[in-house]
């Protein structure tokens, strides 16, 4: 494999010397970052050379065995976590969980900081031999690559640079590498959320995107809504009168729950699945549907379940059976005075001290993330998209990472941990 000139070191280097465009970067860590991308490279050829869907207990067992050994590597206290015991059962889970991987490093001083990854994609077995590895200019593709094994590669090789540079006055560096993120993280999400608790700050490195190079402090939280209605069959020609047609109650509580979405609020439920019986000329004695339900603040999940509550009793049929199930399967992240202020340090490193633009702001930006879990009992910063640039997530054949984004990404990585350490970010 054949990398590319090493442009950022370059750029490192003409700022220390004029001094004028911005402030220096830190020479030693942009010479470490420089000598980690190959590195990183191979890490992520390694990563994505294993399938790892959420399903594949397997390769799920394969690839959590590697970032463990990689992290016991570097002196880690090594676990691999059975995470199905306290799972969250929705209707999509599986009855046993890929495990995670939780290495802790133990340093001198006294901030307790976490970094978090997802190991698992959505892909099926036997996609990664029409998708193999491969870097074509500055893009490596891979099947899961930019979501999220570069977020593992990255914080691996974080980890690295801190440990070259002998630092450790962070109290405990914690990574936690899961692999059900996919599936709405339904055996992590306790444990995520109570070492979120537990830490001074939390780093979440999924993937920014290529067209905006932007952190997220805020994303919608995600529930759905499934109601089943059980009837009676009876013929729909010689004794309709015999049966009790669920899909008829089904209908009707689709048409009175239409308008729960709240737009003041951000709050969103929208029906999009239904399916009932099963033949043309047969009273259905069976209905069911679905709706997707989005939030923006974590208080608003209680108030919309009321409401569902409240609505399905109100019956068209009375001598129909429905229940009604209600997932939460992702919380909101919100955004905090001292995400913002992480946030805002961050985007000074890469202004000053590397010449590069990052946006940040408190708008709700992109799908669900585990990032949510980490700040649900805690009142430290939590951000998202520590990760390379990518495109793609979830296709078949075009997702990527850009390559030029490795070196930016570790150095703000390393300086992040450094700084939070050391108590220099404001507000921790």
């Amino acid at each position: 494999m054949t990398f590319q000139p090493r442009k950022f070191l370059l750029a490192a280097v003409c700022a220390a010397c004029l001094g004028t465009a911005f402030a220096a970067p830190d020479a030693r860590i942009a010479s470490l970052a420089a000598k980690e991308k190959p590195a990183l490279l191979e890490t992520l050829k390694e990563l994505v050379s294993i399938e790892s869907g959420s399903r594949d207990l397997e390769g799920l067992e394969k690839i959590s065995g590697l970032i463990a050994a990689k992290f016991k590597a570097m002196g880690g206290e090594v676990e691999l976590v059975d995470t199905s015991a306290e799972a969250y059962r929705m209707e999509d889970t599986p009855e046993k969980i890929g495990r995670a991987v939780r290495a802790t490093f133990k340093g001198t001083g006294k901030k307790k900081i976490m970094l978090i990854a997802h190991m698992d994609t959505v892909y099926t077995v036997g996609m990664l031999d029409k998708q193999p590895f491969r870097v074509e200019g500055d893009k490596a593709y891979g099947l899961g690559i930019a979501d999220d094994k570069q977020g593992v590669a990255v914080i691996t090789h974080t980890v690295a640079m801190l440990q070259a540079l002998k630092f450790k006055d962070y109290g405990t560096l914690t990574v936690l590498i899961n692999g059900d993120e996919e599936i709405s993280s339904p055996g992590s999400r306790a444990l995520i959320t109570r070492l979120g608790g537990e830490h001074d700050a939390v780093l979440s490195f999924e993937g920014a995107s290529v067209k905006e190079d932007k952190l997220s402090l805020a994303t919608a939280g995600i529930a759905s809504v499934t109601l089943n209605v059980t009837g009676k069959a009876s013929h729909a020609g010689s004794a309709p009168e015999l049966g009790v047609n669920a899909l008829y109650e089904l209908s009707h509580q689709i048409l009175q729950m239409r308008d729960l979405s709240d737009p003041a609020t951000g709050l969103k439920m929208n029906w999009t699945i239904s399916r009932s019986g099963s033949n043309r000329n047969v009273i259905p004695a069976s209905a069911t549907a679905a709706a997707d339900v989005r939030v923006l603040k974590v208080s608003d999940y209680d108030r919309i379940e009321q409401q569902v509550q409240e609505r399905v009793k109100k019956q068209l049929v009375p001598e129909a059976k429905v229940e009604m199930k209600f997932e939460r399967r992702r919380p909101p992240l919100e955004a905090t005075g001292a995400s913002l202020a992480l946030a805002k340090h961050a985007q000074q490193i890469y202004k000053d001290e590397l010449g590069r633009p990052l946006g940040a702001d408190d708008k709700v930006a992109g799908g669900g993330t585990d990032a949510a879990f980490a700040a649900l009992k805690t009142k430290a910063p939590v951000v998202e998209r520590f990760g390379l640039q990518g495109f793609g997530a979830h296709s078949a054949d075009a997702e990527y990472v850009l390559v030029d984004s490795i070196e930016p990404r570790l150095y703000l990585a390393t300086r992040m941990v450094m700084d939070l350490s050391r108590s220099k970010v404001a507000g921790n």
